[in-house]
């Protein structure tokens, strides 16, 4: 899976196809943690990623967006 960002330590990967990985999301690696992010609401999908890393992807998710 290519790492598409890197910020704060945490690595966003995401796969390019659809039918590669289902439904539209990217994954968050921070360290042992991960979660995986829903590309329409940001929300953590999966994952046991801590609470101000959750917030760090969801801004940078923000940005990203469209």
């Amino acid at each position: 899976m290519p790492v598409i960002a890197r910020f704060y330590g945490i690595l966003i990967k995401m796969y390019f196809s659809q039918s590669e990985h289902g439904v539209p999301h990217f994954h968050a690696v921070y360290g042992d943690f991960n979660g995986v992010f829903s590309i329409e609401t940001l929300e953590m999908i999966e994952g046991d990623l801590p609470a101000r890393s959750q917030r760090l992807v969801k801004e940078w998710g923000a940005q990203y967006q469209n």
